[in-house]
């Protein structure tokens, strides 16, 4: 997992409440169990017309927000089924970080596990960068996770709560995996152990 430090990029607004996971990537993408290639069907039902071609009015078509890396949404981001392919289509789209009055917690969880930063404002604070987030290309949002802060394009500054272990791990680009690798020389010796004092296991 890729490590989360500091952050300035585009930011795309989408001011919709209760965006599901089922709009993040709908059920017919669901079959694959690999993390990439989910990004091309991310927003598939709002993104694209019935024949496949894009819909130019959806935020994510628009030329200034194709390489967005932060979402700003509304709120109850993330809810529905708890379906972790909707932070893999996230993340593989380009975008590193969620900013939103609240999420399911399921969600919210999972973005974690999967480099990607989702960050809780009060509504008030979303609005001011809702409307940063419009001005499209030329506005740029600067996230500091070690600081917990975020900064606009016109230089204003909110300061964000995380908790303690989440920030550590995305910090250092842990996954659980990378998680149980740090314990490998630790595994590999109760192993060694547990095979002398109980070889007929």
């Amino acid at each position: 997992m890729d490590k989360f430090d500091k952050l300035s990029g585009v930011a795309a607004p989408m001011p919709m409440v209760n965006i599901d996971t089922d709009m993040i990537i709908p059920k017919q993408f669901l079959k694959t169990i690999k993390r990439s290639g989910l990004g091309v069907n991310l927003f598939d039902e709002m993104r694209y017309d019935r024949q496949g071609n894009e819909i130019p009015d959806f935020v994510l078509n628009k030329p200034q927000y194709r390489d967005a890396e932060i979402l700003v949404a509304g709120d109850n981001f993330g809810c529905g089924s708890s379906r972790e392919h909707a932070p893999w289509a996230i993340k593989d789209f380009g975008i590193k970080c969620v900013i939103a009055p609240s999420y399911a917690d399921i969600f919210y969880s999972n973005c974690f596990k999967n480099g990607i930063l989702p960050i809780a404002l009060p509504q008030e604070q979303v609005d001011v960068l809702m409307k940063d987030a419009e001005k499209g290309s030329n506005a740029r949002i600067e996230i500091d996770l070690e600081a917990q802060t975020i900064t606009t394009s016109d230089g204003e500054v909110f300061t964000f709560e995380v908790d303690s272990f989440k920030k550590h791990c995305l910090m250092n680009g842990l996954d659980d995996i990378g998680l149980t690798m740090e314990k490998a020389a630790s595994i590999e010796t109760f192993e060694a152990s547990a095979s002398q004092s109980r070889p007929w296991v």
